[in-house]
């Protein structure tokens, strides 16, 4: 599916009701070019609610700033794929991005831990974790990366498997399914453990990769399914919650360095802001949508989780994971989803 080209989402979708909050200026200028412009950019479609509040946030940072920093916003992969940014942003071509954490392990691999196949059982969970020792472990290996990243996270949402030629019900339905993941190992080891064939797409060529039938089906939160519009080439969805998925918003350190401090102080702000804001949408967002996915055509299935979790258990997936990530990621993950067999 190739993005439109535009220069940011309306900000009309989803603030209706959002508060307003004074800005505090460093000084007042004159109209003038920024001393500081900077890029920020997205993989997500443009209705997807992070946009909107990242938007958002390029404005109130303007205006805080007194003129002194622009951060140009570029959403739904106008400056190239997840894995395209990636490269940027380590690079200096882009000095701000919004990333999934799947995505982002792919350079540091200790931020998949929010991504253990069935761990989490619920949003308290989550924000207990993400917000607590969980988000910390992971915000320390998205450094050690070499980039800085916002203290908060957003919510890419619990993640569910849509398909077109069968429901999928049981870890029996997933026998030699090929299946659209991110490019993201511990996605690969959880599908292929279930006895699926993952195959690994960025999601800018997803809808054509499901149109062309590629793969047979793919997993996403709600709120994506419906930004991608992929209710179009798909029949039935199922409620798996297998994996919560984060945003983080991370930067290329040397540029968010040459930032005076009260620069990076509103940066950060208006950053946290944003992804708190989001959060809020999210849950508003999804309370809505299985009804409209609904009546666009989606059929929904129940999943048998204990079944799913059975199988990771039985193919040594929590085993060698749990190696992977060392005692230390594994402690900070169980610390709030207690123990995982």
């Amino acid at each position: 599916m190739t993005s439109t080209p535009e220069s940011g989402p309306s900000r009309r979708l989803f603030l209706a009701g959002a508060a307003a909050f004074p800005l505090v200026a460093i000084r007042t200028r004159p109209a003038r070019a920024a001393e500081f412009t900077y890029k920020l950019a997205t993989g997500q479609s443009l209705t997807q609610p992070i946009n909107a509040r990242l938007d958002q946030a390029c404005q109130r940072i303007r205006e805080a700033s007194g003129g002194r920093m622009e951060l140009k916003f570029f959403p739904a992969s106008q400056l190239g794929s997840d894995t395209d940014l990636i490269t940027q942003v380590r690079s200096g071509g882009i000095e701000f991005l919004n990333i999934a954490g799947s995505v982002i392990s792919t350079v540091a691999s200790g931020a998949a831990i929010t991504n253990v196949g069935f761990a989490f059982s619920d949003y308290d969970h989550v924000w207990r974790g993400v917000d607590g020792p969980i988000g910390e472990y992971v915000r320390t290996q998205i450094e050690k990366a070499g980039l800085i990243v916002a203290a908060k996270a957003a919510d890419n949402g619990f993640r569910q498997i849509t398909s077109n030629a069968k429901p999928i019900r049981t870890p029996d339905d997933l026998k030699g399914y090929r299946i659209r993941v991110p490019v993201a190992p511990i996605f690969t080891s959880l599908f292929s453990s279930l006895g699926a064939s993952p195959t690994s797409i960025n999601f800018n060529e997803l809808y054509t990769a499901l149109q062309t039938r590629l793969v047979d089906g793919e997993e996403n939160g709600l709120v994506t399914i419906e930004a991608g519009k992929l209710y179009e080439v798909q029949k039935y969805l199922t409620e798996t919650n297998h994996i919560w998925d984060p945003f983080w918003i991370v930067a290329n350190r040397r540029a968010f360095g040459r930032l005076p401090g009260p620069l990076q102080e509103i940066v950060r702000r208006e950053l946290d802001r944003a992804a708190m804001e989001e959060r809020e949408d999210v849950v508003r967002l999804t309370g809505t949508l299985k009804g409209q996915l609904t009546a666009r055509g989606l059929t929904f299935e129940t999943a048998d989780k204990a079944a799913f979790r059975k199988g990771l258990t039985q193919a040594g997936f929590y085993r060698d994971w749990r190696e992977k990530f060392g005692p230390e990621a594994w402690k900070a993950l169980e610390a709030v989803t207690g123990d995982l067999a």
